[in-house]
């Protein structure tokens, strides 16, 4: 965004801001970089709302003070990032089923109760690029096996993708993954150095990373792929690759990967979409076009 951009920008947010005006907040450590404010900024804007959104850095041994604090002020709802997405749990009096089994919350709400009510919307936030591409019974691998790949797993149940592998480099928490859909589908877990992996990378017609490798945060991993370059020798041109990684956008895998012809996706769509559904959540059932938060971000970047 150049000057004369983020001026006007400050001087938006600063319009909407009066005596009665409310917020919703985003906890986490860190959470300087992130994006969240300006895209839910731009549609709290569009829907008229006497709302802002704002960033609230977090620490472990303070996320209880802080959640019980905000449930005395003009907060309307948060955002929950790492690492406390788990923590979180057993400071809400409500938990949605889905929330509940990805053992993940990323957007709270006060209850009539003033309690704080729960929820995820990574799943929705994933799956909203792919939907149209008709992966029904099609084979795909999710590289990592932390947090997000749950989300990631489940967001392929509900596509109703055929065959799920996940390959990663702890062994237990694989296990875990595995053992935590076992009653939905069958996944097919290998480490990272398993050679059966070169096969599955042949024929998958999705893979997702969710590993944080290339991430502009790791200054040393930038230019580099997950697992390495010799795990992605056998990948072909009609397997779609799809990071979560939103920044830097293209991540070296996406240019890698569309070098060999590949359909590529990156997670600025996911934190949209995800971002979308904690809206709505919100405000409860309003809902704001894509393109509002997406040329938001576009024009900030």
């Amino acid at each position: 965004m150049v000057p004369e951009q983020i001026v006007i920008f400050k001087e938006q947010i600063l319009d909407m801001i009066s005596s009665k005006t409310s917020f919703i907040a985003l906890i986490g450590n860190p959470v300087s970089h992130s994006l969240s404010p300006i895209m839910q900024n731009a549609a709290l804007q569009y829907l008229g709302l006497d709302l802002i959104y704002i960033a609230i850095p977090c620490k472990d041994e303070d996320l209880g003070l802080v959640l019980n604090s905000l449930k005395k002020i003009n907060c309307k709802g948060l955002n929950i990032t790492i690492p406390h997405k788990e923590k979180v749990f057993n400071l809400c009096s409500e938990i949605s089923p889905i929330a509940s089994k990805l053992k993940a919350i990323n957007t709270l709400k006060l209850n009539s109760e003033n309690e704080w009510s729960a929820t995820n919307t990574d799943v929705e936030g994933f799956i909203y690029p792919l939907k149209s591409l008709n992966l029904r019974k099609k084979q795909s691998i999710i590289l990592g096996s932390g947090g997000a790949a749950r989300s990631v797993v489940q967001g392929l149940v509900n596509l109703n993708l055929s065959r799920i592998s996940v390959v990663s480099r702890n062994k237990s928490s694989l296990d875990e993954l595995i053992k935590n859909f076992e009653n939905q589908i069958e996944i097919q877990g290998l480490l990272n150095n398993d050679n059966q992996a070169q096969s599955l990378i042949e024929e998958a017609d999705l893979i997702v990373n969710t590993t944080p490798v290339g991430m502009k945060t790791a200054k040393d991993e930038i230019n580099v792929l997950p697992y390495g370059e010799s795990f992605w020798r056998t990948l072909n041109s009609k397997t779609i690759v799809y990071d979560l990684i939103y920044n830097p956008a293209p991540t070296y895998l996406l240019k890698f990967c569309a070098h060999k012809g590949c359909r590529t996706i990156d997670g600025l769509q996911m934190l949209i979409a995800q971002g979308l559904k904690s809206l709505s959540f919100w405000t409860n059932g309003l809902e704001v076009p894509f393109h509002i938060m997406n040329d938001a971000i576009k024009n900030y970047l």
